[in-house]
């Protein structure tokens, strides 16, 4: 039996259901996150990955839209791993928390409603081809302005921006979208943030740039520095740096560290993944399976030993 908690109570997922008439279900009025957590075979280990970072950000999203929720970072993490072990999970696996109104209204406002939360698990795998290079389109849709709907919360509304563009990438032959923000610069994928490799320096989009507040990109830029020596500059894009990248890869929970090979039907480079790239690769894989002692802080372990 599979259970997810449920408006307080761990239920089996049969019986987690919203009313169609639910508020967050007509106007998307709802926050989510999704979590990684992977199986470590000889540790007989699961490892929430950034557990505690993604709970705060749950909160602080859910905050900005007025859903003030009784439960602290600490209790949705002791959550979490309590569901994953009456699941009995013992491979990798999605996490994906939902904060939504649940009230059956059809006023679309944040204020008068009440918000619950759900956190059911997925086995999501690879979301991007993470060892051979994705082909991406630059889209004709542009990312969410901040003054419209800010892309730095996870809203589930905005995330048809996000679909349109991969839609469109999808549809013309392409694996993913490359988004650019309302001034014309680059702002990261449908659902990943972007870096790119010039002259041995990394480069990715600012937070005010209107992206999403990676927790994966900034872990990836305490690698770079702090693993492989390299400086990483946060500013604006040109679409045209694409174009002269020696690499690129996306970063995000879901997509991890898949490198990019093609642009607009322009190889990345020699159109295979970079050194740099694949470098990061290896470590960010050992980190998330804790097999790296000095990142072990990063990590959630789920069953008690």
């Amino acid at each position: 039996m599979e259970y997810v908690f449920f408006e307080g109570d761990f239920v089996p997922v049969e019986k987690a259901n919203i009313n169609i008439k639910t508020n967050s279900l007509h106007y998307g009025t709802a926050i989510f996150e999704g979590l990684r957590a992977y199986w470590n075979e000889e540790e007989q280990q699961l490892y929430v990955l950034f557990a505690k970072e993604h709970y705060e950000r749950l909160l602080r999203n859910a905050k900005a839209l007025f859903m003030e929720l009784p439960y602290s970072v600490e209790d949705l993490v002791t959550i979490t791993k309590e569901l994953l072990r009456k699941n009995g999970v013992k491979q990798d696996v999605y996490i994906r928390p939902l904060v939504y109104f649940k009230d059956l209204a059809l006023t679309p406002k944040l204020i008068g409603y009440t918000p619950e939360i759900a956190i059911y698990t997925y086995n999501f795998g690879r979301y991007l081809d993470t060892s051979q290079g994705i082909r991406v389109k630059v889209s004709s849709w542009r990312r969410n302005d901040d003054n419209s709907i800010p892309s730095r919360w996870k809203v589930a509304g905005a995330y048809i921006n996000s679909a349109l563009a991969k839609t469109e990438a999808l549809i013309a032959g392409y694996d993913e979208a490359i988004l650019l923000n309302s001034q014309g610069y680059v702002a990261e994928g449908s659902g990943e943030n972007i870096f790119l490799i010039r002259n041995g320096k990394a480069i990715t989009p600012s937070y005010n740039e209107h992206i999403l507040e990676g927790i994966t990109r900034n872990a990836v830029i305490t690698l770079l520095k702090n693993e492989l020596l390299i400086g990483v500059e946060e500013r604006s894009v040109a679409r045209s740096e694409l174009y002269c990248a020696d690499e690129i890869f996306l970063t995000g929970t879901a997509a991890e560290v898949t490198p990019v090979v093609e642009v607009d039907n322009r190889k990345v480079g020699n159109g295979k993944t970079g050194e740099i790239t694949s470098q990061l690769q290896d470590i960010y894989f050992k980190i998330v399976r804790g097999k790296i002692e000095r990142y072990k802080n990063w990590l959630t372990p789920v069953y008690e030993k």
